[in-house]
């Protein structure tokens, strides 16, 4: 996708205040909104489209990035990371699956900061095994879980069931703990001033009500069903083209499906077509039975 154009990062409070009052200009977009850019993307390549879809997440991004502050790496740099998972999201999106960007994003997000930290601490800083790493990335979350929140050392039944928890040795858990103090928190003033406000302030909490979410959450498991059930109408080879082609996370190429079939790459195309249309009356026919109850009561 090409590059969008994004409000630039300076170093110091002063730039960061200004980036973070810059992106809480930009609308956050409805439901269907975000599904019609996000078509127009995918299908036309269309950049502001793009644009819109990314610069309308830049938030979520931010306050991503703001749970990654205890880590002595540049918060404008971990943001920049941060709206590079962004983009690869955007870029991977399937608006058809029934879940919003915001929910698909995050995991891009995260990974993006990780491997930016990662790669930023040297192997002195951290070790290379996976126990190692689980510990840096969840140590201050599991503190915050057992309420082991005062600063300087553990307590050694704190240091116990860390290391109980993260499958680490408990010399693991004194060493990181002492490696990542001085974690900053979203109370802390963004400048001297007493009028400054928090860091917090310039966040806005995007998440859905629990009302919502459980809405979300039936209408995504109800949409499943109707898919799962709608997959009974094609045959076996339909069946795996159209998993294969259309709801694998990175789809098979027609040219290796040719060849596990032993037929063209477009009869395999055909194929790919046929399925998505017998699932896709199968759906809608479905749906309509399911409406009617409904208008009759």
């Amino acid at each position: 996708m090409a590059q969008p154009m994004l409000p630039a990062i300076t170093s110091g409070d002063t730039g960061l205040s200004h980036y973070l009052e810059e992106i809480r200009r930009f609308p956050m977009l409805e439901p269907q909104e975000e599904y019609m850019l996000a078509k127009r993307y995918h299908e036309h390549d269309d950049p502001d489209a793009a644009q819109r879809l990314v610069t309308s997440h830049l938030r979520l991004v931010a306050k991503i990035a703001m749970g990654y502050r205890g880590y002595g790496l540049p918060i404008g740099e971990v943001i920049s990371e941060g709206n590079v998972g962004l983009m690869q999201a955007v870029k991977r999106f399937d608006p058809d699956r029934g879940f919003r960007l915001a929910t698909y994003a995050m995991w891009w997000i995260k990974a993006a900061i990780q491997e930016y930290i990662l790669r930023s601490w040297s192997l002195v800083k951290m070790g290379t095994t996976a126990n190692q790493k689980r510990l840096f990335f969840n140590l201050r979350k599991v503190k915050g879980q057992i309420q082991a929140l005062d600063e300087g050392d553990l307590r050694p039944e704190h240091v116990a069931e860390i290391a109980e928890r993260l499958g680490v040795t408990e010399e693991d858990v004194i060493s990181m703990n002492r490696r990542l103090s001085g974690d900053s928190s979203l109370n802390s003033p963004i400048r001297q001033e007493a009028d400054s406000g928090e860091w917090q302030d310039w966040l806005v909490d995007d998440s859905q009500t629990q009302e919502q979410t459980l809405a979300d959450t039936e209408e995504l498991d109800n949409r499943r069903q109707l898919l799962k059930d709608a997959m009974g109408v094609l045959n076996d080879r339909e069946r795996r083209i159209f998993e294969a082609r259309r709801l694998s996370e990175d789809p098979i190429t027609l040219e290796t499906l040719s060849e596990e079939f032993g037929v063209s790459r477009e009869r395999v195309r055909q194929i790919e077509v046929r399925a998505f249309e017998k699932v896709q009356k199968a759906v809608q026919k479905a749906s309509r039975d399911m409406e009617r109850p409904r208008a009759e009561a």
